[in-house]
C-alpha cells in the first residue's frame, strides 16, 4: 500500500524551501500569510532584526466581519495590512505564501495588499 504524506506535512516542506530563499528587511519587510480553516493571518516581518513590524487578521474587531474564512475576509484583511504598511513608511515587501498554493483565500489577499498600495 502507498503511503501518502499528510497535507500540512508538503506545505510544510515547500514553506522550509521558500524560506531558504526569502528574507526580510527594515526597507523589505516579508509579508507572511497563514492560513487556517477559520482564520486568515497576514504579518510584515523584519527577518534581519527578528521584528513583526504589523500584523492584521481576521480576529481583529475594526474589521467587522460576519464570516472569518472567505475571500471576502481575506480581502479584507490584505487590504488593512497595506494600510497599516502605509502608515508606516512601508512600500515594497516580499510576499511569502507559506507554502500555500496562490489560489482562492492567499490570492485574494495578495490582490487587496497590492491595490491597497503595496508592491511585490
Amino acid at each position: 500500500m502507498i503511503n501518502k504524506e499528510a497535507k500540512k506535512v508538503s506545505r510544510q516542506k515547500r514553506h522550509l524551501r521558500i524560506r531558504s530563499k526569502i528574507s526580510g528587511t527594515q526597507e523589505r519587510p516579508r509579508l507572511c500569510v497563514f492560513r487556517s480553516d477559520k482564520h486568515i493571518y497576514a504579518q510584515l516581518i523584519d527577518d534581519v532584526n527578528g521584528v513583526t513590524l504589523a500584523q492584521s487578521s481576521t480576529l481583529d474587531k475594526s474589521l467587522n466581519l460576519e464570516k472569518t474564512s472567505n475571500i471576502e475576509a481575506a480581502k479584507a484583511v490584505g487590504t488593512k495590512i497595506g494600510e497599516i504598511a502605509k502608515e508606516k513608511g512601508i512600500e515594497e515587501v516580499v510576499f511569502d505564501r507559506a507554502g500555500y498554493i496562490y489560489h482562492g483565500r492567499i490570492k485574494e489577499l495578495a490582490e487587496a495588499a497590492r491595490s491597497a498600495g503595496l508592491k511585490f
